[in-house]
């Protein structure tokens, strides 16, 4: 057939006219002047052979190969690199049989091995074209699990080529499920290990488990990770012992932690990854120990070596979180937030692990009322990676999200948020490394009045950390987070056991002390029995200890039920002075009234000049209280909101009543939302 190569042909005559394309091949013009040998040549470099050599055996040392190369080069098809003009080279390849495409394609592989060269991408475009070569699937499979632990997504790449050119579906099915994982794609690591586990004697058994136990993490189930550490056993465990150890402490069963790890020493050489593994559970083991305060250091060493392996491997959580989370229990979240910002810098735990680092990341700057900082990074997080986030992460999220409406004294935001929480923690089950956010929900939920929602999760929560008898470093924060949940619901007699609790932790923990005298304090304010100068020492403490939102709140709380003049300016000035958004947007000072009913108003100085006014005549801080009343809150919840006493709002309403003219509330209402723009409804 015309535009074929045809063995027998006369190869030789380069002045016989011939048309080297068919009517179904676009794009290739005539070649007048050139030879049925012009077109084998164009077929064998469309194919992937090379100028000089190798080329096919039809071509290569034959008698005017030279002359043949300068024809093609004529046509203006053949370009000077050696290159075939992308539309012939399609027209070529669509227009050859495949059965002679794919016996020239073998022989290309043949002329490259037996030069001792590797196939190297040429490799990947035989495979992505259809042929099938146990040479060509060696090479792409050798070439994956080369790059598995530090470049997962080009693993994940070549195991799929190594596939199409006659691999097996469970040819390296663990390291494929590895590579799957570490980018993020759980369902197919899940698929691969599951298909992997059901056979009788599944090749590379620990790495399927590691991987199936890093699955069932990210799903937020850590205690059937537990559970397949359990299936695989200590005689078949070697170096996954750190990890099932993570798993099992998590789950609360820290008995089968040690018995696994005095079962299955220490073996291979002390590699970056063994060594940030063996730190690892050292660390873990001593958060639940009498001395946590040595927890953090080792768990942060474990964090630098595993950045310095650049190992992507299957985690059931890398060090980085759990130093992180020590951190925050501890009452650090500035080293949280160093711990996570070098851990993302260095890609610990590959694709799957960023969008936890991040939330982590946005935990610790809502810890420290940096609202700005945790929706950056929220940000981060969800657009971190290709896949959605995993049960685990969408329960972080959703509580963070609770969180900053809380915190922002958002209800209507909050209500939304409480609803995605409600849904998020359906698919996930408790463990111990998902108590902050536990505790932010149970907080929400008594906000709101939806305790019952959660009540079953935290008797799992409390009974998780009875079975690890109740380690301090891990506990505190949830009795914490229990004692403002009772102060909210009003009930002395849930708060009780809690805040014993934290007075008991008080001799191991300095947490645990700075959150006992800060539930001491809540409960002498709400009584209105309390001491400015106590108050004022606990919310200072809360603040030293990474909450200077909780601080600023009791000081604030404090100043709007004082007796005394004094201590209410002395308490609001405590509030904004630790209370990282104290300012008010004019920069200015802030005026304070007196509680007194009949006591006039009087300046308070904070440094500075007072807010200048804007041309609708209000300053700064009455916009401000403009707003918040144009959310509907009450004076009470303006100064809660803000830092200033009830009566100060009130005053400042009088006075945007009297610039605006407005004869009742109502006309109020209507000239603040022309004052404020148009992004307020009416009522």
């Amino acid at each position: 057939m015309p535009g074929h190569f045809r063995p027998g042909a006369d190869d030789h005559s380069l002045t016989e006219p011939a048309v080297i394309h068919e009517a179904g091949s676009p794009g290739l013009p005539d070649l007048t002047g050139g030879s049925a040998a012009v077109r084998e040549l164009l077929l064998a470099l469309s194919i992937g052979f090379t100028l000089p050599s190798p080329l096919p055996r039809g071509l290569e040392g034959r008698d005017g190969l030279d002359a043949i190369i300068a024809a093609a080069k004529d046509t203006g098809l053949l370009l000077p690199d050696g290159t075939v003009v992308g539309t012939a080279q399609y027209a070529l390849l669509k227009g050859t049989p495949t059965g002679r495409i794919r016996a020239l394609q073998r022989e290309l592989v043949d002329k490259v091995l037996e030069e001792g060269r590797p196939l190297g991408d040429l490799a990947r475009e035989l495979a992505r074209s259809g042929l099938q070569d146990s040479r060509v699937a060696m090479e792409l499979e050798e070439a994956a699990n080369k790059v598995l632990d530090t470049d997962p997504r080009l693993a994940v790449d070549l195991y799929s080529e190594a596939l199409l050119a006659g691999n097996g579906e469970l040819d390296n099915a663990a390291r494929r499920a590895q590579a799957a994982a570490a980018i993020g794609d759980m369902d197919a690591a899940g698929r691969l290990v599951d298909r992997l586990l059901a056979l009788p004697e599944p090749p590379d058994l620990r790495l399927g488990v590691d991987v199936a136990a890093a699955v069932w993490a990210q799903r937020g189930m850590l205690a059937r990770s537990a559970d397949t550490y359990g299936w695989l056993g200590p005689d078949r465990m070697a170096g996954s012992a750190p990890l099932a150890a993570v798993a099992m402490i998590g789950s609360g069963n820290a008995v089968a932690a040690e018995e696994l790890l005095a079962a299955s020493p220490p073996t291979g050489s002390p590699t970056l990854l063994a060594v940030a593994l063996s730190l690892t559970q050292e660390g873990l083991r001593q958060t639940l120990g009498p001395a946590p305060q040595l927890a953090l250091p080792e768990l942060i060493r474990a964090s630098d070596m595993m950045n310095a392996s650049g190992a992507s491997i299957p985690l059931p959580e890398t060090p980085g979180a759990l130093a992180a989370l020590c951190a925050i229990h501890s009452g650090e979240p500035a080293v949280a937030d160093h711990v996570l910002k070098a851990a993302l810098a260095a890609g610990q735990g590959g694709d799957a692990a960023r969008p936890r680092l991040f939330l982590l990341q946005a935990w610790s700057s809502m810890q420290q009322d940096n609202a700005d900082e945790a929706r950056l990074s929220i940000n981060e997080a969800v657009k971190a990676n290709h896949w959605p986030l995993a049960p685990r992460d969408e329960l972080l999220l959703a509580a963070l999200d609770v969180g900053l409406a809380r915190r922002g004294s958002d209800v209507h935001e909050l209500v939304l948020a409480w609803d995605r929480a409600r849904e998020a923690m359906m698919h996930v089950s408790v463990d111990l490394y998902s108590l902050l956010p536990w505790g932010e929900l149970m907080i929400a939920a008594a906000r709101l009045r939806e305790t019952r929602r959660v009540s079953h999760y935290l008797d799992a929560a409390w009974e998780l950390l009875g079975r690890l008898r109740n380690p301090p470093l891990w506990s505190v924060p949830l009795h914490w987070a229990a004692v403002q949940a009772a102060l909210l619901s009003e009930s002395p007699t849930e708060l009780a056991p809690h805040a014993a609790a934290l007075v008991r932790a008080s001799e191991h923990s300095h947490l645990a002390s700075v959150l006992a005298a800060g539930g001491k304090a809540w409960v002498s304010v709400l009584a209105s029995r309390f001491e400015a100068s106590d108050v004022e020492t606990a919310a200072r403490g809360l603040a030293a200890v990474g909450m200077p939102w909780e601080g600023a709140r009791l000081a604030g709380h404090a100043a709007a039920h004082a007796e005394e003049r004094r201590d209410m300016v002395r308490l609001l000035a405590c509030a904004r002075d630790i209370h990282p958004q104290s300012p008010s947007p004019g920069g200015g000072s802030e005026r304070a009234e007196d509680s007194h009913n009949d006591v006039p108003a009087h300046v308070v100085a904070e440094g500075g000049m007072t807010g200048a006014a804007d041309p609708s005549g209000l300053s700064a801080r009455e916009r401000e209280v403009g707003r918040l009343l144009l959310e509907g809150k009450t004076y009470r919840e303006i100064g809660e909101a803000i830092y200033i006493s009830p009566r100060t709002a009130e005053h400042h309403v009088a006075r945007m009543r009297r610039r605006l003219g407005a004869e009742s509330r109502s006309e109020l209402l209507v000239r603040l939302r022309l004052a404020l723009g148009e992004g307020y409804p009416p009522p």
